[in-house]
C-alpha cells in the first residue's frame, strides 16, 4: 500500500533528517508499507514447530499481550489522538549568522542584528505564550491529548569543538521530530542555535521509546564554518531566484539521501520542488489536508504537481491571506494562515483571524476549529509547525494508483 506524508521541513530551512531544502529540498513522500503490527507474533512461528511433551500434555503458555504502541502516524489527516505541542518560554532570538541571514527576509536583518542572542521582545513573547496555552486548551477540548517539552534556559551560550553560539527555543516541533508510524526520527537542526534544542524533547522521546516506540537519531553535522558558503548571495529575490537555477540551495542532498536509505525498502521518498526563492516551510507551501486533497500556494507552485493530478488529487488553492503588513513575522511569510492542523478528515484547527480560509474549508464541508496565535506566529510558525503527531486512528491506505 501507498501511504502520503510529508517530511516537512518546518521553518527553519534545512533540517537535515526532515529533508526539504530550498526551492528542489522540499520532500513529499509516497510511501509503501506494510500494516504494523505491534503484539508478538511468537505463538504463529511456533505453531510451525513440533511440540514437545510438556506441550502436548498442557498446550502452550498463552503469549501475554503487548500494549499497543504509543506512536502511531500513518498520514496527517486520521483522528488526531495525541500531539506535542511547543513551547515560547524563555524564546532567545538567534545569533545573526549566515545561516540565519540565508533562511530570513532582508527587512528583518535589522532585527537580528540588533537582538541576536538576547530575549524576543518580552511584551510580545508573553502573548505567544498565552495564545499556545489557550491553543492546548482547546485541543484538549476537541479530546486530544497534548504533550509539552521541557522549559529550559536558551540564553545559555554553548560551545562545541565547531562553533559557539545561544540557543534559541524549543518552540517547533514539527522541525525536529518526525513522525514515521511507529518510529520518531530526531532531525538536526540547520541553525547553531538550535543545535541542542533536542534536549527539550528527550524525556517525551524516552517515554514513548520504553512504551514500545521506535526511536532513531539521525547524523549531526557539526555545523563548523566550511559547511557554509560565508559569500552566499541572497540580497535579493532575484539572486536566490539565480541560485536556485545553478541547483545552488540553502541546504543540499544528503539529508534527502539519509532518509531514503533508512527507510528502504518499506518506505519510496519522492522529491518534489517549488519557485520559491525564500524556502521557510513546506505546510506554508504544499500542505497535504486529507486523502487526495491538498492545499498549494499559488506563489510557489508546484513543479511537480501533475504527479499528484494525474492520481486523482484535488488541487485547492488557499485564498490570499489577511495578516496586515504591520504585524511582525521575523521568520514568515503571511501564507502561515495555510499553515494548519487537521484533527481529522472534518475539522481543521486555523487563524480565528483568517476568514477567507474558514470559508474555503467549509466549502470543502471541513469545520475551521478557530484559534488566534498571531504573536506565536512571529516566532516562526503556524499550527502545522508548533506541532508534532505523535498518535493518529487510522490504517496504511493507498492514494496512488
Amino acid at each position: 500500500m501507498l501511504r502520503v506524508r510529508c517530511l516537512r521541513g518546518g521553518s527553519r530551512g534545512a533540517e537535515a533528517a526532515h529533508l526539504i531544502g530550498a526551492t528542489v529540498g522540499r520532500v513529499v513522500s509516497g510511501w509503501v508499507s506494510r500494516a504494523c503490527s505491534f503484539r508478538n507474533n511468537s505463538s504463529s512461528a511456533a505453531a510451525q514447530l513440533p511440540l514437545s511433551m510438556d506441550e502436548h500434555a498442557h498446550g502452550p503458555e498463552p503469549t501475554p499481550a503487548q500494549p499497543e504502541c504509543p506512536v502511531s502516524a500513518y498520514n496527517e489527516w486520521d483522528p488526531l489522538e495525541e500531539v506535542i505541542v511547543g513551547r515560547a518560554e524563555n524564546a532567545c532570538v538567534p545569533p545573526f549568522t549566515v545561516e540565519v541571514k540565508a533562511n530570513t527576509y532582508e527587512k528583518h536583518w535589522p532585527f537580528y542584528q540588533r537582538f541576536g542572542g538576547q530575549s524576543f521582545p518580552k511584551e510580545h513573547l508573553q502573548k505567544a505564550v498565552d495564545e499556545i496555552e489557550e491553543m492546548c486548551t482547546i485541543l484538549a477540548l476537541e479530546g486530544v491529548t497534548v504533550k509539552r517539552p521541557e522549559p529550559l534556559n536558551w540564553s545559555e551560550e554553548y560551545k562545541t569543538p565547531d562553533f559557539s553560539s545561544t540557543g534559541m527555543y524549543a518552540a517547533m516541533p514539527r522541525d525536529i521530530l518526525l513522525v514515521v508510524g511507529n518510529e520518531i526520527i530526531e532531525a538536526p537542526m540547520a541553525w547553531r542555535a538550535r543545535f541542542f534544542e533536542y534536549r527539550a524533547y528527550r524525556p517525551l522521546i524516552k517515554d514513548y521509546f520504553r512504551r514500545g516506540a521506535k526511536w532513531t537519531t539521525a547524523p549531526k553535522p557539526t555545523m563548523s564554518d566550511e559547511l557554509y558558503d560565508q559569500d552566499y548571495p541572497i540580497r535579493t529575490v532575484e539572486d536566490r531566484h539565480k541560485l536556485a537555477a545553478q541547483g545552488k540551495f540553502v541546504t543540499n542532498f544528503m539529508g534527502i539521501e539519509w532518509m531514503r536509505r533508512h527507510l528502504a525498502p518499506t518506505y519510496r521518498i519522492h522529491t518534489i520542488s517549488f519557485r520559491d526563492p525564500n524556502p521557510m516551510h513546506i505546510d506554508a507551501t504544499f500542505n497535504i489536508i486529507g486523502p487526495g486533497l491538498v492545499l498549494s500556494n499559488p506563489d510557489r507552485p508546484c513543479n511537480q504537481i501533475e504527479m499528484f493530478r494525474k492520481a486523482g488529487w484535488t488541487v485547492v488553492t488557499p485564498p490570499t491571506p489577511l495578516i496586515p503588513d504591520s504585524h511582525p513575522l521575523w521568520m514568515s511569510s503571511k501564507w502561515l494562515s495555510m499553515n494548519v492542523l487537521m484533527l481529522d478528515e472534518k475539522r481543521v484547527m486555523v487563524d480565528a483571524n483568517e476568514t477567507s480560509i474558514h470559508k474555503m474549508f467549509e466549502n470543502l464541508g471541513i469545520k475551521p476549529i478557530k484559534v488566534n496565535i498571531r504573536h506565536a506566529n512571529s516566532l516562526g510558525g503556524g499550527f502545522h509547525c508548533w506541532t508534532t503527531d505523535v498518535r493518529r486512528r487510522g490504517t496504511l491506505q493507498s492514494y496512488f494508483h
